[in-house]
């Protein structure tokens, strides 16, 4: 669900848009359509050879070559994302972090700065266009309008019923003019708090969606792989307010386990009331894929009830088919589940907070040692770090041993933390899913997703791992 204000903001745009003379509404051949995610460069289709570009934050078209310099070919390339105000439609990210978006109506390159306001304006939806196989990009708050070139300069103006409108606000997606040579991200967008799980012969991606002020995204996605390298976006798997009736916002980390022959989603919310407290709650679902719903239809864990925040679930299935759910922010808190999964014995909440620990309590198990890793200082802060603790037991009493995880400042990665661990099948190979700055020009909640191998010396304990571009 939208917050109040993009509601608003939204409504008041398709009321607009029944008000227009007829001359300027989108003809009815104009339909939804869908584009790749991920790096592209877009192509003017009546200047062919012309490319969207920014050049002093100003967005425009250009002409680009491959004799063009590599500066240029930067400014014409953009990153496909989920859109910022819906995964419906599209945002464009710049190789430098920042976003394309109109304001005034001129269309430019910002830093998002999570506010409603900026994610709206940043938002297009795709539509068909001119000529086959060309897009076109409505404004999400403004759907009256189109991104067009007029005098080479981007702009989002009024529809008008000609050809040459049609063709100033259409364009090919090409291949990128700057590729990405990185392995990281591992999926287009600002994601954050990634849980990793292997199901049914794919690796999934359960994210917090990023890049909301105050971190008040009201829904989870979901993405698929085989190699960890090519995701596969399943969309929107569950959606505060229409999908839960206690909460409305704050879609915090969530985790997903297979249990029973269902998928169950461990996530926190915050309350429909507007309440600043946040709640544990459990969703369940067929398919991995989703769609995911409200299990209980009330809380899990409600605010207030253990010390700390009731937020950052996960849950572990020991050997013996018992699982564990651990939550916590401020203390570390573990249980014992009922079989149902959906339920336990308050009597057997335990406290079991080590030095340093923060939030993102994550439990595995290898070769009979369990570890417990945690993750330390606040999100915002670039020393945002993962530490971890082991036992002989899911229960502890755990012995810590360290931070494994932390910014590397040589290439720029800050705020390495939250993560989860996935084991490949059949094998001692490990890797570790955790959120970092977006790089270059993230923040605590502009932060982005990565993937990186863990590896483990002869007596147990874990190499410190290095994040990598």
């Amino acid at each position: 669900m939208r917050s109040p204000a993009l509601r608003r903001t939204r409504l008041a745009a398709l009321l607009a848009l029944t008000l227009v003379p007829a001359a300027l509404v989108p003809p009815a051949e104009a339909a939804p359509t869908t584009i790749a995610l991920g790096r592209a460069s877009f192509e003017s289709v009546n200047y062919p050879g012309r490319f969207v570009r920014h050049q002093d934050w100003l967005g425009r078209i250009d002409p680009v070559t491959s004799s063009s310099s590599a500066q240029l070919k930067q400014d014409a390339s953009f990153t496909v994302v989920p859109g910022l105000a819906s995964p419906s439609c599209y945002s464009f990210q710049a190789v430098n972090g920042q976003f394309l978006r109109h304001r005034d109506y001129r269309v430019r390159l910002e830093t998002n700065d999570g506010s409603a306001a900026f994610r709206g304006d940043a938002t297009f939806c795709a539509e068909t266009g001119s000529v086959s196989g060309s897009v076109s990009f409505t404004s999400y708050n403004f759907p009256q309008r189109r991104l067009r070139h007029r005098d080479s300069a981007l702009w989002i103006d009024t529809y008008q019923d000609t050809a040459l409108f049609r063709a100033d606000s259409s364009f090919q997606l090409r291949s990128p003019w700057a590729p990405k040579t990185n392995t990281n991200p591992v999926i287009p967008g600002l994601f954050a708090d990634p849980h990793i799980t292997y199901l049914d012969g794919r690796y999934y991606l359960y994210p917090t969606t990023d890049g909301y002020a105050s971190w008040s995204s009201p829904s989870y996605t979901a993405w698929s792989s085989t190699d960890r390298v090519t995701w596969t976006s399943h969309g929107v798997v569950l959606d505060l307010g229409p999908d839960v009736s206690w909460a409305d916002n704050s879609a915090w980390a969530p985790a997903v386990v297979a249990k029973n022959g269902k998928y169950y989603m461990y996530f926190s919310g915050g309350a429909a009331s507007g309440d600043t407290a946040k709640h544990l709650g459990v969703a369940v679902a067929d398919s991995p894929a989703g769609p995911f719903r409200d299990a209980l239809g009330k809380p899990l864990v409600r605010a207030g009830t253990y010390s700390g925040q009731a937020i950052d679930p996960m849950v572990f299935t020991d050997k013996d088919g018992q699982s564990y759910l651990y939550w916590g922010n401020g203390t570390a808190w573990v249980v014992p589940l009922n079989a149902d999964m959906t339920s336990f014995d308050p009597a057997k909440v335990k406290n079991i907070t080590p030095s340093g620990f923060r939030e993102a309590s994550f439990v595995f198990e290898r070769q009979g040692t369990y570890y417990f890793m945690w993750s330390e200082n606040d999100t915002r802060d670039e020393n945002y770090q993962v530490a971890y603790a082991t036992s002989t037991s899911p229960l502890g009493p755990w012995t810590k041993r360290g931070v494994v995880l932390s910014k590397r400042l040589d290439l720029g990665i800050k705020g390495t933390g939250h993560h989860s661990v996935v084991q490949a099948p059949g094998t001692d190979t490990w890797y570790v899913a955790y959120h970092r700055f977006a790089v270059p020009a993230g923040n605590g909640t502009n932060r982005e997703v990565a993937i990186d191998r863990m590896t483990f010396r002869t007596d147990g304990t874990i190499v410190p791992i290095e994040p990598t571009l």
